[in-house]
């Protein structure tokens, strides 16, 4: 950063820091979600039809060979439409109730309670942001996993009107918002935390100088492998739930609730079936999400995310 008057900028915390990061939230999560794309959907299909679908590189082959280049990017459109949202209500809002419960619990217990207090920003902030997202996410599942012979539309709009009108079947719009909610908060509360933890491990005890005395590339180097090991603990902690809603989306399925599916397919499936691939996806994604955040944030003049300021 340059002088104190840059520093003492981007400590206003007002409706304009609030709109960029949530700029910076709709960039980062729905560039990155949707960049992986070819990988969710392989995840997905593995998930769901495990006997086919049996690897990541052969599943991936499989799908080419099957559907074409198109079928890896089955689904591309309602995941950038509600990866966006989800991304501006989890960074934007996460900003704002950490400026809320900081508040609230004043300056000397923020700081002894910091690793609550990003537990509950981040909590909440992701309720909201998963009500965006549900919509989106369950016409993302449906198109990426319904049989080639239901000829599932690709287009959004026209999956959105066929989800919307069989509602029965599909439970369009929030049916899945419960498992999402299993499955993102868990994920959204180890994301923040963990990168926060170790961020603030990396200025403390590796770049020990003063963070405005590092270049903005080396800051941006911690930011990203901060949220690379940040997003493996993610995808761990959140995985089961990932399983489950991919089975909700499967056909067979129909009309089984989250309890039911969780039985059949055993605990164990659900924490390893398609571990590997969602490890590697996720560890990815979320070192990519802080650092296009962050890069959003350094381009509009604010400061890097977490450690010493």
């Amino acid at each position: 950063m340059g002088g104190s008057t840059a520093a003492s900028k981007t400590d206003v915390h007002d409706a304009s820091y609030y709109g960029k990061c949530m700029l910076g939230g709709i960039l980062s999560c729905g560039l990155t979600h949707t960049f992986v794309t070819p990988l969710d959907v392989t995840k997905c299909k593995m998930q769901t039809n495990p006997t086919v679908y049996k690897g990541l590189v052969s599943g991936a082959s499989l799908i080419r060979q099957q559907e074409g280049l198109a079928g890896l990017v089955r689904g591309w459109k309602p995941t950038l439409v509600g990866y966006s949202l989800q991304g501006m209500g989890k960074f934007g809002l996460y900003e704002i109730f950490k400026d809320v419960y900081g508040g609230l619990l004043g300056k000397e217990n923020a700081e002894k309670y910091k690793g609550s207090m990003w537990l509950a920003a981040s909590a909440s902030a992701e309720v909201f942001a998963d009500i965006m997202l549900c919509p989106w996410e369950m016409v993302k599942v449906k198109v990426q996993t319904a049989p080639r012979n239901e000829n599932w539309p690709d287009g959004l709009f026209a999956a959105v009107n066929r989800m919307n009108a069989n509602k029965k079947d599909t439970n369009f719009p929030f049916g899945s918002l419960k498992a999402l909610w299993s499955r993102q908060v868990p994920y959204t509360m180890a994301k923040f935390f963990f990168f926060e933890k170790v961020v603030n491990m990396f200025y403390t005890h590796v770049f020990t100088e003063s963070k405005e005395s590092y270049s903005k590339s080396t800051q941006l180097s911690i930011t990203f492998a901060s949220g690379y090991i940040a997003g493996v603990v993610c995808a761990i902690v959140s995985h089961p739930a990932d399983n489950l809603i991919s089975q909700l989306g499967k056909a067979d399925n129909k009309g089984k609730s989250a309890g039911q599916l969780a039985k059949e397919v055993g605990m164990v499936n659900l924490f390893t079936r398609g571990i590997g691939t969602r490890v590697l996806m996720i560890g990815t994604l979320t070192g990519l999400q802080w650092w296009i955040y962050d890069t959003f944030k350094a381009s509009m003049g604010l400061q890097t995310s977490g450690g010493k300021k």
